[in-house]
């Protein structure tokens, strides 16, 4: 039997949309409801019957209850299918199924996993998942294999099972992601550590350029990029000639990107943004984002020597609107402002490595691109 309802297309990547005013709704990780649509298709494949809704117990204690969008029965497997809802928050893999494939191995073969259509595949090093491994982390492998152990214990089955996990369109989604880069090939990860989606938490890009960060170093590469943003991580790429692997999706998140070189170093580091980005950064900010940090137009003054500037255009600087403007007020001057702002912007950095072994040079791009300042 199959039983199918109309999902939610996924959204767009994480460019972050902004956050609605009002309480937002908290949503369930691709690895809970892998989890949930795991004891589903088990529990069907022992006693005959899907249980629907199907409940689960998450890591700190939440017990969700999951409504099946799919589920068939067949002779020696069962197959259930849950649609993510991930709140309020812009998810990609929101609307996606996440379809969950059981069917029993020989004795004494344990519980494994598989990669079924749109789930990636681990092909380099420095993740937590082996190379060659489905991309199912470690948490919802632990979450999953916990199902297979109870049910199999409670009708006096030995847990040698085999659950596929599948995410259809999921290769397609993954393109919106950060798997290609870390070579999570073919599809999605399976992920989630508290088996909760946090809407708008920084949680999850931080995460992917630690992961980032892992790889890198796992390879030895001797250069890494991190850029505010796709106009000035190709600006700085094609600088320094680096691979699409040495690229680490920092986007507003520099302390988290220097945070944890801090304690895992790679020789050396790029960073690159926007004017208005970089003057944050230079002003010591760690979180560039809009809503979070703000220009301080007195900061950017400051770095103009007393004598550079007529107090009318300084006045000017104090006055304007935007990072733009003063940078445009500079450059009429005869002042090159972006110089100084990478600069600071550097030693921002190297303040926030504290010491750690790697060597910084700061990128500062115009909206189109072209290469303002580069601070080595």
């Amino acid at each position: 039997m199959t039983k199918a309802t109309a999902s939610v297309p996924p959204q767009a990547p994480s460019d972050r949309a902004e956050k609605p005013e009002g309480t937002l709704r908290t949503g369930w990780t691709t690895g809970a409801c892998a989890t949930a649509a795991t004891k589903a298709a088990l529990t069907a494949l022992i006693t005959g019957d899907f249980p629907d809704p199907v409940s689960i117990r998450l890591p700190r204690g939440q017990e969700p209850a999951f409504a099946l969008a799919l589920e068939a029965l067949g002779d020696g497997y069962a197959m259930a299918g849950i649609v993510k809802d991930a709140g309020d928050d812009p998810d990609v893999t929101h609307g996606a199924t996440v379809i969950a494939s059981v069917r029993p191995l020989p004795p004494g073969s344990g519980i494994r996993f598989a990669a079924g259509d749109g789930v990636g595949t681990v092909t380099r090093p420095g993740l937590p998942i082996a190379v060659g491994e489905p991309a199912i982390n470690p948490v919802p492998r632990a979450m999953m294999t916990g199902v297979v152990e109870e049910l199999c214990g409670a009708h006096g089955l030995p847990a040698d099972v085999e659950i596929t996990i599948a995410i259809p369109g999921g290769e397609t989604i993954a393109a919106q992601t950060w798997n290609p880069r870390l070579g999570i090939v073919g599809g999605l990860s399976v992920l989630g550590t508290t088996g909760v989606v946090n809407p708008f938490s920084c949680a999850a890009w931080i995460h992917s350029i630690h992961r980032g960060i892992d790889v890198a170093r796992a390879e030895a590469m001797p250069h890494v990029l991190g850029a505010t943003g796709s106009t000035s991580e190709k600006a700085a790429q094609a600088l320094h000639g680096l691979p699409d692997g040495a690229l680490l999706d920092m986007g507003d998140f520099a302390g988290g990107l220097l945070k944890y070189l801090r304690a895992h170093p790679v020789p050396r580091l790029t960073i690159a943004g926007g004017f208005a980005k970089m003057a944050k950064l230079a002003q010591g900010a760690l979180d560039l984002h809009s809503s979070r940090s703000q220009v301080d137009n007195a900061f950017l003054a400051g770095l103009i020597d007393d004598a550079a500037l007529s107090p009318r255009v300084r006045q000017q600087m104090l006055d304007a609107n935007t990072a733009l403007e003063i940078y445009e007020l500079a450059n009429k001057n005869g002042i090159d402002l972006a110089s100084s702002v990478a600069t600071a912007a550097r030693q921002a950095a190297l303040d926030t490595l504290r010491g750690a072994e790697v060597a910084v040079d700061v990128v500062v791009t115009d909206r189109q691109g072209k290469i303002i300042a580069h601070a080595v």
